[in-house]
């Protein structure tokens, strides 16, 4: 599994966004070889870029989610939209999903049955290795957002650190899009050490190239509130 190969060219490019214009007229730019064909702007004063890169395999997609201050996540899914690779800003740590896991997660499963469970591994110079045990399922409801149709779904999912130990838990509701193959995140309870923490990440707008706010760096929702994640829980799978 190759590293994290985007990580430095997102990085260089976060400072142009501080220079280059007025904040209100900056835009994301993918790096060179990919291609951005959605923008998602959430509720929880988050944006979120997604596009594909020549030099990936076949089927993964790429996310960046922005805050007011800046870059807080990017990372890869698969075709069956594995998380394979991750970096979170706010922590400074990555994570790369570990060969031959136990259960896939199977986008294509959850799809044709209508839940999939998963339990995979993920490792980490800077935290070690993450095992991630549980499950998605379609709860039969279809929702439309900003005239996309998404499936609603629920979820549940526990992270054990090497040692064996419960490092959080958490559950809630998420979407999933079936034309572009992604997850997008909903309304979530996590516990980590006995404190429980509750989050709205609900999808507001979905931009596509040509329309307005199509890459802008600036989250138009939420902005203000007290968020409850401190970047050590994962990210939807899109």
């Amino acid at each position: 599994m190759r590293r994290l190969a985007l990580l430095p060219l997102l990085l260089l490019a976060a400072p142009a966004f501080a220079q280059d214009a007025p904040r209100d007229s900056r835009t994301f730019q993918p790096p060179e070889g990919c291609t951005a064909y959605l923008t998602v702007q959430m509720s929880s004063c988050t944006v979120s870029h997604h596009f594909t890169c020549e030099r990936d395999p076949e089927g993964w997609q790429r996310r960046v989610d922005m805050d007011e201050e800046g870059i807080t996540y990017f990372g890869a899914i698969d075709a069956q939209t594995q998380w394979v690779e991750s970096f979170h800003t706010m922590t400074g740590h990555s994570e790369r999903l570990s060969p031959d896991p136990a259960d896939p997660a199977s986008f294509d499963d959850l799809l044709a049955n209508g839940e999939d469970s998963f339990d995979f591994t993920t490792e980490s110079q800077e935290i070690g290795e993450t095992r991630y045990v549980g499950s998605d399922r379609l709860l039969g409801e279809t929702v439309t957002i900003d005239g996309v149709t998404l499936d609603r779904t629920e979820y549940r999912i526990t992270a054990y650190g090497a040692d064996g130990q419960e490092l959080w838990r958490g559950a809630g509701n998420e979407f999933v899009s079936r034309d572009w193959r992604m997850f997008l995140s909903g309304r979530s309870s996590s516990v980590v050490a006995d404190e429980v923490s509750e989050q709205d990440d609900t999808p507001k707008e979905f931009v596509q190239p040509g329309e307005r706010g199509f890459l802008s760096v600036n989250p138009k929702y939420g902005c203000g509130a007290t968020m409850s994640s401190l970047g050590l829980l994962p990210e939807a799978r899109g």
